[in-house]
């Protein structure tokens, strides 16, 4: 049986076709590892299991790709709460979340990086982005500037214009625009950070799976998922 899957772009289930035959290579944003798992977490791990469960069943050779988010704005703060390095919190519930995710039957994915392992590929990113125009420092971090992307909302069928600051959208006072968002966090002082071309930081949210997902799969690969 094949796989059928929905394209937002024409609207109509289609056919799965991976770019090479008999092999997919796919990647799940993982979990963003501040605290235990909640049920969230254990149905995306469950989803993207599942599907690669049966790309195998349908005779695929899988290359699955998961991360650890272990540095984030979450992370940084349970780490002040509970007074412990926010590094070695992260490596704690990294260890638990495996557990969690073992209880559940989910398998391991094929590759695990830890964003903190990759600071310097998301740097290069980064600095791509900036050098083609698509980002531009300011206070020290880095923004993407989604009006210089005139396909930003394709795949979900929305306009810039249609786009209001929400839930997943800061307000910041550098930014050139209120939908702009980060990819490089200029760090406060006394907050954990690595040395950058714009001075001392760490990685912004979206950024993360990109660099890393490129690392391991390259630029064009068959499934990118995360979670809801």
């Amino acid at each position: 049986m094949a796989l059928r899957v929905y394209n937002s772009l024409t609207n109509r289930k289609e056919p799965f076709l991976p770019l090479e035959e008999n092999r997919v290579r796919m990647y799940a944003c993982g979990v963003t590892v501040y605290d235990r798992c909640h049920i969230g977490h254990g149905m995306q791990a469950i989803v993207y299991d599942t599907i690669r469960r049966y790309l195998r069943f349908l005779g695929y050779e899988v290359l699955y790709v998961r991360n650890h988010t272990d540095v984030d704005d979450k992370i940084l703060d349970r780490a002040a709460q509970l007074g412990v390095d926010p590094l070695e919190h992260a490596r704690r519930m990294i260890a638990l979340t495996e557990e969690d995710m073992a209880a559940l039957g989910v398998e391991p994915a094929d590759v695990e990086p830890k964003v903190t392992d990759h600071i310097p590929d998301i740097i290069a990113l980064i600095e791509r982005l900036v050098e083609k125009g698509f980002a531009y420092p300011s206070g020290g971090s880095v923004y993407f500037s989604v009006r210089k992307f005139p396909e930003y909302g394709k795949l979900s069928n929305r306009k810039i214009e249609e786009l209001e600051v929400g839930a997943r959208i800061e307000i910041d006072a550098a930014k050139a625009d209120p939908l702009d968002f980060a990819l490089w966090k200029g760090a406060k002082p006394g907050e954990l950070s690595w040395p950058s071309p714009w001075g001392p930081g760490r990685p912004g949210w979206h950024i993360e799976c990109s660099a890393l997902s490129m690392r391991y799969l390259g630029e064009t690969f068959d499934i990118h998922g995360g979670g809801r």
